[in-house]
């Protein structure tokens, strides 16, 4: 990237070609490799520390097990109260700021979980961590949607997803390391330490020109009328990220319910739930050369699809060794579709008010999250465990049909299929 002059060190243009996008040719990832993934292995590693021990600390404060549930249920309450909101923030201050101030906030939530007060001051540090982590992560896609040339935007994407998840496996070890040492709070000093070096980092990457530029045509943009006119996306499209959100969150309880379930140790489950995430977090740059070579149905459909066939085989295990091989089907089915809601996300939005899309895009993932234990749980309540996760399994399979169906045919590798700058005034209510 070459200094524009007279710019401040924190506003860089991009190499670009005569069609406005950035050059390929001139463009290697590893050169933006710390500045866009530092700080979200960072932001990940955070959660990773904290994310296990939320029930832990609220019931050390005092909290049923009911209310702990519900306490650790904030993080999510607190990402999709803030989606569409963070969208407004990026469209206001620009992603690299807005970054910022999601490491503040971060902190700040953070700093309530180490201090020794009551469990509303708690509750409400955990509710500002979930806000802070939807405002960061919309920013940084936004941002690298707009660094990386559109050739390699999968890549770029699935390694800024399979960032994350590195930092989320490698939290929990950190985490127990401090703790056995120092006590239950120390994880969240950890977590403290994390968010304040991604802030750091934000806040010293260039910002982007074209977004400077984009700013008031960004401004002019509102969530209803980006819904008003991409309504049919967000019903079609939308609907297979609802699905595959769904079948993702579905994973990540079923391991140790069956486990549980088939009589192993709460050691065994634990050591096949974390074997099976260090191959979901090992198989993300694969993925993404794949989906810019060959399109990103070549990784979704087969991502949903052998979710689905893994589910469907996990009644069938009765032991250790059969679970295990179930569960590592399923981490490495769901690491080859790592970034692909992002990217599907980043293909399909507009140039003009990206933000505000995006931060409508996670609103439809986010509820996917939450469909999916729910389907689990309502079918297991009528029927049984093993009928639940057959069920959960349809929903893959469901999944890869609407991705199938409704990714849009052209790869968008080759072509960008934003609209042009003169649309924002048909987004306007």
């Amino acid at each position: 990237m070459r200094r524009v002059p007279g710019a401040s060190p924190h506003r860089r243009s991009r190499t670009s070609n005569q069609s406005g996008a950035v050059d390929e040719s001139d463009f290697r990832l590893r050169d933006i490799a710390v500045a866009a993934y530092g700080p979200s292995v960072l932001f990940g590693l955070a959660e990773g520390a904290m994310l296990p021990i939320i029930t832990l600390s609220a019931i050390e404060r005092g909290a049923s097990i009911s209310v702990a549930a519900f306490i650790a249920a904030l993080i999510g309450i607190g990402s999709i109260l803030t989606n569409i909101p963070s969208g407004m923030l990026a469209t206001r201050i620009g992603e690299r700021l807005s970054m910022v101030v999601a490491a503040a906030v971060s902190a700040i939530g953070l700093i309530f979980c180490i201090l020794p007060f009551g469990l509303w001051v708690y509750g409400t540090g955990v509710f500002l961590i979930g806000a802070a982590s939807s405002v960061f992560s919309l920013a940084r896609q936004s941002y690298l949607t707009e660094m990386v040339p559109v050739g390699m935007r999968a890549r770029a994407l699935s390694t800024l997803g399979g960032s994350m998840r590195v930092g989320i496996f490698v939290g929990p070890f950190i985490g127990a390391g401090f703790m056995h040492f120092f006590g239950l709070a120390s994880a969240y000093v950890v977590a403290l330490v994390a968010v304040l070096g991604a802030g750091g980092i934000a806040y010293g990457v260039p910002d982007l020109d074209s977004r400077a530029h984009d700013r008031a045509a960004d401004a002019s943009v509102t969530t209803i009328g980006m819904l008003r006119r991409y309504w049919h996306v967000f019903l079609t499209l939308g609907t297979g990220i609802v699905l595959l959100s769904a079948i993702r969150q579905t994973r990540q309880i079923v391991i140790p319910l069956w486990a549980h379930h088939i009589g192993l140790s709460s050691a065994s489950a634990s050591m096949i739930y974390g074997i099976a995430g260090a191959i979901d977090a090992a198989t993300f740059y694969p993925a993404g050369k794949v989906m810019d070579r060959y399109g990103r149905r070549a990784v979704a459909v087969p991502c949903t699809a052998l979710m689905g066939v893994s589910f469907l085989l996990m009644p069938l295990s009765h032991g250790f060794t059969t679970l295990i091989l179930v569960s590592l089907l399923m981490g490495m089915s769901n690491g080859i579709g790592s970034g692909i809601v992002m990217t599907l996300g980043a293909d399909v939005s507009p140039s003009v008010g990206r933000p505000t899309f995006l931060g409508l895009w996670r609103e439809l993932a986010d509820a996917g999250t939450g469909i999916g234990p729910v389907i689990l749980s309502a079918v297991t309540a009528v029927w049984t465990l093993g009928g639940g996760i057959v069920v959960s399994g349809v929903v893959g399979f469901a999944a890869a049909a609407a991705l199938w169906r409704w990714i849009p045919g052209q790869r968008a590798s080759r072509t960008e299929r934003a609209p042009s700058p003169s649309e924002p005034g048909a987004l306007r209510e």
